[in-house]
């Protein structure tokens, strides 16, 4: 745990906002990270981000410069103990909220309210800017909701766990497939003016991920919660459920009859790496072809008889239940973890091993091109020789491009790291066809 020591028990002011000491008198902190970039992300260097308390708006608690890759510094903030996130009677809030701004004079300006912040790990926050040569352009202002299990949501109205409909065929799709994108209508389905979103298939679910439970909780649990959320994203994709009903969006951001997706809110860093890992899985049951509908309740304040609970997956968690014991404990024996064989907006699929020095052929080949053409947006990732040969200075590229986009700077291929450079790659040749 990181903290400071401080006199006294009292809730205390650091630079303008609230501290919150433990009883033994030490403060937690958590750790913030701000990427600026364009739609099709490229970095935005040289922006400056201002971060201040909601309390206080207009007294500014940091200002950073973003480098070259359109990131700031990773900085500590004040947050409340971990304790808090862990504790389901606890009274106190257990994150912190800052406000973050970020300009550029040749982009459209970001504001984002009430991001939160946990003791113990880092938030990522990404904010999404347009070129522009007007400087009185018009921005973004996203205003982040409660975190799911403190503030106040409609619980899920339930379902059965199967689309018998979509079983007889009322189908688009013959098979799981991740697809690159999903629809997001902001509020319930028949809101007419709910905007709706097109989001990243795993930015969607890491989002969810984030504003519906805690990243303090163990890894397993958080293993758990994302193939659960998987899971149901799936079956809504599979059965094309809203679409069947008229609609023209894949999900709600509605937790009456989805997950809670908050437009531009923060995420977790461990929970992002645990999407990356897990992103192609989703929960079935013997001799069943669409995913499971797991559906959830918080197990506090909402129950839900034969549905998994996220306190109870987080005491579980805490007991060493693994990911597909805790799924079992609630959903029963027959679930179990499948893999979906198609992954929608990617060159090439996940070869089946990891690309290390020493390794040839046509996915490093494809992985050497891949890297160069990200490298022409982001700097920091050195030009490698296409030779199809994994060689020192491809895994150097590997590193960079890892520490870039927060994951294990490792220099070798794997699983996350191949879909990750595969999407950040689709997406920057897209800006340059564009």
């Amino acid at each position: 745990m990181n903290t400071n020591k401080l006199s006294g028990n009292s809730i205390k002011k650091v630079k303008g906002i609230k501290v919150y000491p433990t009883e033994l008198g030490t403060q937690s902190f958590g750790r913030l990270q701000i990427h600026c970039v364009t739609p099709n992300m490229a970095p935005v260097q040289g922006a400056t981000v201002r971060i201040s308390s909601p309390a206080q708006p207009t007294e500014v608690l940091e200002e950073l410069t973003t480098d070259v890759s359109g990131l700031t510094p990773e900085i500590e903030l004040p947050a409340p103990s971990i304790d808090y996130s862990l504790d389901p009677s606890a009274l106190v809030q257990p994150y912190s909220e800052y406000n973050i701004f970020c300009m550029q004079p040749d982009y459209t300006p970001v504001s984002i309210s009430d991001m939160q912040v946990l003791a113990d790990v880092t938030a990522l926050q990404d904010a999404t800017m347009r070129v522009t040569d007007d400087p009185d352009a018009e921005g973004s202002l996203y205003v982040i909701a409660p975190h799911t299990l403190w503030g106040d949501f409609p619980p899920k109205i339930a379902e059965p766990e199967i689309n018998l409909a979509a079983e007889t065929g009322e189908i688009v799709l013959s098979r799981v497939v991740i697809p690159e994108f999903v629809i997001v209508h902001d509020g319930p389905p028949t809101d007419a003016s709910a905007a709706n979103h097109y989001v990243k298939f795993r930015d969607y679910i890491k989002n969810v991920a984030s504003s519906e439970i805690y990243a303090t909780w163990p890894e397993s649990t958080i293993q758990a919660n994302v193939l659960a959320i998987l899971s149901f994203t799936l079956n809504r994709v599979f059965t094309e459920w809203y679409r069947n009903q008229g609609f023209n969006f894949t999900v709600t951001s509605s937790t009456a009859f989805d997950h809670k997706w908050i437009a531009g809110r923060n995420i977790f860093d461990n929970i992002g790496i645990t999407v990356d890992s897990l992103f192609v899985n989703y929960l079935s049951r013997p001799n069943i072809r669409q995913p499971i509908l797991t559906q959830y309740c918080d197990g506090n304040r909402v129950q839900c008889p034969n549905w998994m609970t996220q306190w109870g997956s987080k005491d579980l968690g805490d007991q060493g239940y693994d990911a597909i014991s805790i799924l079992r404990y609630f959903y029963g024996s027959s679930i179990f973890i499948n893999t979906a064989p198609q992954v929608s907006g990617v060159p090439a699929s996940w070869p089946g091993q990891n690309l290390n020095i020493g390794a040839s052929g046509d996915n490093v080949r494809m992985i050497q091109e891949q890297l160069n053409a990200i490298g022409n947006a982001y700097s920091q990732i050195p030009r490698v020789a296409v030779t199809g040969q994994y060689n020192e200075q491809t895994a150097e590229a590997v590193r960079a491009f890892q520490s870039i986009f927060n994951l294990p700077a490792t220099g070798i291929v794997d699983f996350p790291t191949w879909y990750r450079i595969s999407g950040i790659y689709v997406a920057v040749t897209r800006m340059a066809e564009g």
